[in-house]
């Protein structure tokens, strides 16, 4: 059963008739492009078909009350007395998203509901960004506003930013709030202008999730975040995404050895991004891999936010035949890596780096061939 069916079930278990609305924000993996966002710079996500969906109706109060399906959890909370929390949970993003868009001015309905994902939490494929823009979705549903996905997706990344502590980029919510069918997306995180382009004919990705996590919070995504700012200073820039390799080469010897290695991945990987565009453009899935092969050597030595784990996940993935190159994919430190291999070979592709993945580290992975779906929306009526 479609998890689409499964909230709708539950909706009328529970309130004893049919959802007014049934919303729905996808999760996220990122081709190329990692740790440039918050340096404003340039991304090549896609959002994937895993999503979390919110069968929903309005309330004639303020309240939200949301029962989560995939921990058996309820809670509720009043619009007009949001409090930040001090130990975030699930129904905390859904207030963070109330928060930042009453903040901004949008005048919202309370609403009922039940919402089920199956984006993998913790594994780098943002589930937290498709719970807040279901979420988002939610609100827009009954609340009766407009629409704009570029302001959703910076409505939500202030949810995260400040209510539940997490200093991600734009990235995550943008992609969720404008995937394409079939596209991924190159996303300009300074202006937010987007450009959509195919994935090399003939090839798929595959995502692969070594089954370790991490959380952001209490990983050194906030330390590599900060770097980045002070390295920018350094060169007398709003951010990292202004200087060009050319006038970083000139003046690396300045930095030390640290924010020179963080320096490097940050406007390299700007650039192998922006060399990525033009290799989907042409059909080039050779080119492709090979940006994506040069990215997580990158993530791995110059920003060390790689893991054994994601190491020998990508290692397994690009000694394969059918692969055409493999990275980390989100903020490290464990959780996914992605492959682009030939599309007629991808299901043996998955046997072999499976049982790769296993020989060597003794854990068990979850390989899944994936494709591009389109971004939040509402899925009924």
């Amino acid at each position: 059963m479609s998890l689409a069916n499964q909230v709708r079930d539950q909706f009328f278990s529970e309130f004893g008739d049919d959802p007014a609305f049934i919303v729905r924000a996808p999760g996220r993996v990122n081709l190329i492009g990692e740790h440039t966002d918050y340096n404003d710079g340039f991304v090549f996500p896609l959002a994937i078909d895993r999503a979390t969906f919110i069968a929903l109706r309005p309330r004639a109060d303020k309240c939200v009350s949301a029962i989560s399906l995939d921990i058996d959890d309820r809670r509720h909370f009043a619009l007009d007395a949001l409090q930040p929390p001090t130990e975030p949970e699930w129904i905390d993003y859904l207030a963070g998203v109330a928060w930042s868009l009453l903040e901004r001015g949008y005048a919202l309905r309370g609403w009922e509901g039940v919402l089920s994902g199956d984006v993998p939490i913790g594994a780098g494929l943002s589930s937290s960004a498709a719970l807040e823009l279901a979420a988002a979705r939610a609100f827009h549903a009954v609340s009766s506003f407009e629409w704009d996905a570029p302001a959703m997706a910076l409505a939500c990344q202030r949810a995260e930013n400040e209510w539940l502590g997490v200093n991600c980029g734009i990235m995550d919510q943008m992609i969720s709030a404008a995937g394409v069918q079939d596209r991924a997306l190159l996303i300009d995180c300074r202006s937010l202008e987007i450009a959509s382009a195919p994935l090399p004919p003939g090839a798929a990705v595959v995502i692969l999730d070594t089954n370790t996590r991490r959380g952001l919070v209490d990983s050194a995504y906030n330390e590599r975040r900060a770097q980045c700012e002070a390295a920018a200073r350094h060169f007398g820039v709003a951010a990292l995404r202004d200087v060009d390799l050319a006038a970083f080469e000139r003046r690396a010897d300045e930095l030390d050895p640290l924010a020179r290695r963080r320096a490097r991945h940050v406007i390299t990987e700007n650039e192998r991004t922006l060399q990525a565009r033009e290799a989907m453009n042409a059909g080039d899935a050779a080119a492709l891999g090979q940006l994506m092969i040069e990215s997580h050597i990158s993530l791995r030595d110059d920003f060390e936010v790689s893991s054994p784990a994601l190491d020998a996940i990508v290692d397994c993935a690009n000694a394969d035949d059918a692969c055409y190159g493999a990275r980390m994919t989100g903020a490290g430190f464990g959780g996914c890596a992605i492959a682009l291999v030939a599309a007629d070979g991808a299901s043996s592709f998955v046997e072999r780096v499976t049982a790769c993945y296993v020989a060597a580290t003794g854990n068990q992975p979850a390989l899944t061939i994936t494709r591009a779906s389109a971004g939040a929306g509402t899925v009924f009526p």
